[in-house]
């Protein structure tokens, strides 16, 4: 086979240090197409990206050469240092050290690319930390209670 072709979907997911709501409806434009650039320059295309306050959800087109460890840590040192420079307010922004990847089929596409256009509405009636728990048993991942709570 003469090259390389892959369809590798992935859900992404991490929040902000201690889930401080710090992403606000006004800086996630900026935020969403910075975070985009990040990706397409790592050759992971990001198909869908938003969230609340306190986290995002990524749907990404992994790269072929790189381990999805390396793009997120990428995302977020370089999204993190972009964000101190925005304002004053963001001085102290950080991301929480874990993330979730998810993997899902071609038939998940549409459903998860309306749950994360979503979020906001989403995150009036839950958590952060309940709709992660919720992501990992419906991803049936095993996890350690807590680890969740810091």
């Amino acid at each position: 086979m003469p090259q390389t072709l892959t369809n590798l979907l992935v859900h992404v997911v991490f929040s902000t240090k201690h889930c401080r709501p710090f992403i606000t409806p006004e800086i996630e434009p900026e935020l969403f197409a910075y975070i985009s650039a990040l990706c397409a320059e790592r050759g992971t295309p990001c198909l869908a990206i938003g969230g609340a306050d306190d986290h995002l959800h990524l749907l990404i087109s992994h790269s072929r050469t790189k381990a999805l460890s390396d793009i997120v840590r990428d995302i977020k040192a370089y999204s993190s240092n972009w964000l101190k420079t925005r304002s004053p307010a963001l001085r102290d922004f950080g991301w929480q050290d874990g993330y979730g990847g998810f993997s899902i089929g071609q038939s998940g596409v549409a459903p998860l690319r309306r749950y994360i256009a979503e979020q906001r509405q989403h995150h009036q009636n839950r958590s952060f930390n309940e709709e992660y728990r919720i992501l990992l048993h419906r991803y049936e991942v095993n996890f350690n209670e807590r680890f969740l709570s810091e």
